[in-house]
């Protein structure tokens, strides 16, 4: 045990000597989270918006006012003619154009059907799907008004048909924000830069530098040079972990709605996989730079890819969905989502920690069994 401890003490002075390493450690958790709830965001506020008013009366005129007020449309130009929109489309910025036909009040007092025409640049799918959901809603809402005030001045108090009213109650992000989402699989990113880069860039450091053939020859065991160059960076995951739960409360008001100690758990359980990635990356790697690409873009960004981080998994396709299965990420950031936003504890998600306890071992132990053979 005193061995163990003493290697400890040796790979935190290693820290200590190296700025750099707590920058990482203490300071990029937190540019992180501002940098993916301040920017990474799917959200649409603006939607920057072309008319093409062919009526020009004052029915048209209140109809565009509905869009201004929404806050959501903000009317970038006023095309004249057909050409202008297409040109306005393919050159600006903007999202939508809305097309409203010649007598469009004369139709709507004779209570007829009126066309009217909605062109979404759709380079951006997202954006335009939300942007679509809006226009649909002050169209619909323009449209009951049109109706109420018909029936009101006729005279019918009495609705000839039963309506269905929905009752929509949004639970655990009410405002429906992109960043209550993503910001608690931060949570699962750091753990796996701290867990899994660090950790082969520190062993295999330590072969470019000649000491880990050094510790070789001493009397150390294989396994005490494992626990003792695994545990720092457990406790380094730890506080990463802490830092980036408080700053989300502090800077975006996200609290932990469950139990910190089953997240805590959690994040040992998912450490465990990474540790183990870690490890393989480093028995493969013979320099810095080796270790720092393999464990980038072979297994970090397929991870972050296939775990539901981003992309739903349900819209994978089929044979993705079923590797996404071997990603330990896939579990950890359901658990964590559960825990910071639902508040839902161990009996709903017994299944995801079983999952990440039963990869976390098979990757660490034979991981640690091929350093340990290198070793030898």
């Amino acid at each position: 045990m005193k061995t163990i401890i003493h290697i400890i003490k040796k790979e935190f002075q290693q820290f200590r000597r190296d700025p750099k390493m707590f920058g990482i450690i203490l300071v990029a958790p937190v540019v992180q989270l501002l940098l993916l709830g301040y920017a990474a965001t799917l959200d649409v506020n603006s939607v920057r918006t072309i008319v093409f008013d062919m009526d020009k009366s004052h029915s048209s005129r209140q109809f565009i006012e509905r869009f201004e007020r929404s806050g959501y449309f903000i009317i970038d130009n006023y095309a004249e003619n057909y050409d202008e929109v297409t040109k306005q489309l393919s050159n600006t910025t903007a999202i939508v154009a809305i097309v409203i036909p010649k007598e469009f009040e004369k139709k709507i007092n004779r209570r007829e059907t009126v066309p009217l025409q909605a062109i979404f640049n759709g380079s951006d799918g997202n954006t335009a799907g939300i942007a679509s959901g809006y226009v649909a809603k002050i169209i619909g809402e323009f449209s009951k008004e049109i109706m109420l005030d018909f029936r009101n001045r006729s005279g019918q108090k009495i609705s000839l048909a039963g309506r269905i009213t929905p009752e929509v109650r949004v639970w655990y992000n009410p405002e429906l924000k992109t960043r209550n989402f993503m910001l608690p699989g931060i949570v699962g990113l750091l753990l796996s830069v701290i867990t899994l880069i660090l950790t082969s860039l520190a062993i295999v450091k330590e072969k470019e530098i000649g000491t880990l053939e050094q510790l070789i020859v001493t009397p150390i065991k294989p396994f005490q040079l494992i626990i003792g160059k695994l545990v720092p960076f457990v406790i380094l995951g730890f506080a990463a972990v802490i830092i980036v739960i408080t700053a989300m409360y502090l800077i975006f008001g996200i609290e932990v709605r469950g139990s910190s100690f089953f997240l805590f758990f959690a994040s040992f359980l998912y450490i465990l996989s990474t540790l183990g990635l870690g490890l393989f990356v480093s028995t493969i790697s013979k320099t810095q730079q080796q270790a720092m690409m393999i464990a980038i873009f072979v297994i970090l960004m397929p991870m972050v890819y296939l775990s539901g981080f981003a992309f739903p998994i349900e819209n994978m396709p089929e044979i993705i969905q079923y590797v996404s299965y071997l990603i330990p990420l896939r579990y950890f950031i359901t658990i964590i989502r559960g825990i910071i936003l639902k508040g839902i504890g161990i009996e709903y998600l017994w299944v995801d920690a079983a999952a990440l306890l039963g990869i976390g071992i098979i990757i660490l132990t034979l991981s640690s069994l091929r350093f340990r053979k290198r070793l030898e």
